[in-house]
């Protein structure tokens, strides 16, 4: 039987190395991620020989590493009704000897953009988004990383943004919140990187993320984006400042999804993404 146990900050090295052995782009698979929700979604991991395996409030996610995968489903199968969620579109071959039903939910699907789309945004379609962003630069701004000396700051301007949304009406936006400080408490340890925005000396944005470790080491997964919206284009200016200064060794910038909030699909497919991670949910029969 598989022992699945709570997601510690210090599970983070044998993780990360199975991360690296992956193709997986999707968000999901971030352990900072997967730390800083755990609480919500009763998430739980395991390692099963050269497997990671994550269980959550929906089912699991679909086993990642090296070895025997059939082995791995027949153990997880022992458990009950067994679902996968948020499962690659490659991955699915890997299943067609299973009797399963697939669906999907396009509000789950990541938001991937290419690094130089966020950094320089050149072309016609993202005119719009440069004259926004000369509105903010009209201001006495500044950019600086998140580090220990400011970590306390964005503490609060997160605190302050919460009281100011007044999420405390609203239970999923709460949940919400809660994950971004249990991130922000261990930002350093999970190897989190993010910016902040300032206007006039007060911190006005911030955002933070981490690599998606895998095979390529090519992708940035943002996880949290907040801004005060006192100014004209402030959202915009921490996403490309934060982009264009920290993370430039990457090819592709993942924004996570839209969890069918039609404002913010509007908003992030504006920004013309490379492509979307598609995710199924496959139940066994």
């Amino acid at each position: 039987m598989i022992e699945f146990k709570q997601v510690e900050v210090s599970d983070k090295a044998w993780v990360t190395d199975l991360l690296e052995k992956s193709d997986f782009y999707g968000c999901e698979y971030a352990f900072g991620n997967t730390y800083m929700w755990s609480p919500v979604y009763d998430i739980k991991i395991a390692r099963y020989k050269d497997f990671y395996l994550v269980k959550n409030s929906y089912g699991y996610l679909f086993p990642l590493g090296n070895g025997d995968l059939h082995e791995v489903i027949g153990e997880l199968n022992r458990c009950g009704d067994l679902v996968f969620t948020n499962v690659a579109c490659e991955s699915l071959d890997s299943l067609k000897c299973y009797n399963t039903q697939i669906s999907t939910n396009r509000d789950f699907y990541d938001y991937v953009y290419e690094y130089d789309t966020l950094a320089n945004l050149c072309g016609k379609k993202l005119h719009s988004k440069r004259n926004h962003l000369n509105r903010f630069y009209e201001n006495n701004w500044s950019f600086e990383e998140i580090t220990a000396e400011n970590i306390e700051e964005v503490t609060a301007m997160h605190n302050r943004w919460c009281d100011e949304k007044m999420i405390y009406c609203d239970s999923d936006k709460l949940k919400e919140a809660g994950a971004v400080i249990r991130g922000l408490e261990r930002f350093f340890e999970l190897g989190f990187i993010g910016g902040v925005i300032r206007v006039d000396g007060e911190i006005e944005a911030y955002t933070f993320g981490e690599p998606a470790y895998n095979r390529c080491n090519d992708m940035f997964v943002v996880h949290v984006e907040k801004a005060f919206t006192n100014y004209q284009g402030t959202y915009a200016a921490i996403n490309r400042e934060f982009v264009a200064r920290l993370c430039g060794e990457f090819r592709y910038i993942n924004r996570e999804e839209d969890m069918g909030m039609a404002n913010l699909r509007k908003a992030k497919m504006s920004y013309c993404p490379a492509f979307l991670v598609e995710k199924y949910k496959v139940r066994f029969m």
